[in-house]
């Protein structure tokens, strides 16, 4: 027999659990305001005063956290990355209370999620709702660099200017995301909280910066042509369309209308896939790209750079 479960205690349950998160992580999400005007939010990651919030909301910026403690302190950037948009903060504090990270890879869509920030300078402002979509791409920004934030978490709890850089947790009270957009009503994405991630954290914690390596081409999918893609059993790959002068895809003969394949063995289909092997290691490195060029494929050799902001 089906256990019916009344409305009253379905919502009660809910409430439950929102309110469970909601005093969790309270403590840990910072109001910031930032000496230039304008502010957002953080979230505490260690004791000893570091926090995590949106590069955007922090570019280039000092000013002041406040707690739901009334404790206000200064801070500063550690360090920014423009094209994850994190960043790393650091008050001059101890024994902050710091959250736990989760795992974003481990979310379901449809499971619920908590938004805690301070929309329109409300601090300590909750909102829930559920993860909508996985797997969206956030494309970002720094100079004339672009890049795609991968696996963007879509949600439907409600953000709003100021929740940016603030918390989204799960029904635990790990924070699984890192609030980063608002993209239209009902209509919110985060960055997650995931290996990935959790590198760039710790390279901008540790030396304030985190490195990419540099090929020098601008690419975008194509379909790859019949014969080749049954040999390699997949359809797309990434198209080259322009070489820019001087760069290690210069070098190493690369053209526009080439189509890149694999990097090192490991499969290319999209532009996120080429980005994404990008990594600090490669720089200086030689780098194996498999490379079809009209009716052959070729194996060609590069040795990337850093990719400077």
């Amino acid at each position: 027999m089906a256990l019916e479960v009344s409305d009253a205690e379905a919502l009660d349950a809910y409430s439950r659990a929102v309110t469970a998160v909601a005093e969790r992580l309270a403590p840990s999400v910072a109001n910031l305001r930032l000496r230039r005007g304008g502010g957002g939010s953080a979230v505490v990651i260690s004791p000893d005063g570091f926090l995590l919030s949106s590069a955007h909301v922090v570019a280039g910026g000092r000013g002041r956290a406040s707690f739901v403690d009334g404790r206000e302190l200064d801070f500063s950037v550690v360090g920014a990355d423009p094209l994850s948009d994190l960043a790393v903060l650091r008050a001059d504090a101890s024994e902050l209370v710091a959250a736990e990270l989760g795992d974003a890879e481990r979310l379901r869509v449809g499971q619920l999620v908590v938004a805690i920030g301070n929309p329109h300078g409300f601090g300590g402002s909750v909102t829930a709702g559920v993860v909508s979509a996985l797997g969206r791409s956030l494309p970002t920004r720094s100079g004339a660099n672009v890049r795609y934030v991968d696996n963007v978490i879509q949600t439907d709890a409600a953000l709003n200017p100021g929740n940016s850089g603030g918390a989204l947790a799960d029904g635990r009270g790990r924070v699984v995301g890192i609030n980063t957009a608002v993209a239209g009503v009902g209509l919110g994405l985060a960055v997650p909280i995931n290996d990935a991630t959790r590198k760039i954290v710790g390279s901008l914690m540790r030396e304030g910066r985190y490195r990419r390596a540099y090929l020098g081409i601008a690419g975008g999918p194509r379909p790859l042509p019949p014969r080749v893609a049954s040999e390699l059993g997949r359809r797309e790959c990434v198209e080259v369309v322009n070489v820019v002068e001087g760069s290690p895809a210069a070098a190493a003969g690369l053209r526009p209308e080439d189509m890149i394949v694999a990097v090192d063995g490991a499969p290319v289909e999209r532009v996120e896939d080429l980005q994404r092997l990008m990594v600090g290691e490669m720089i200086g490195h030689r780098v194996g790209l498999t490379v079809v060029r009209g009716d052959r494929t070729l194996a060609l050799t590069l040795s990337p750079v850093e990719l400077e902001g």
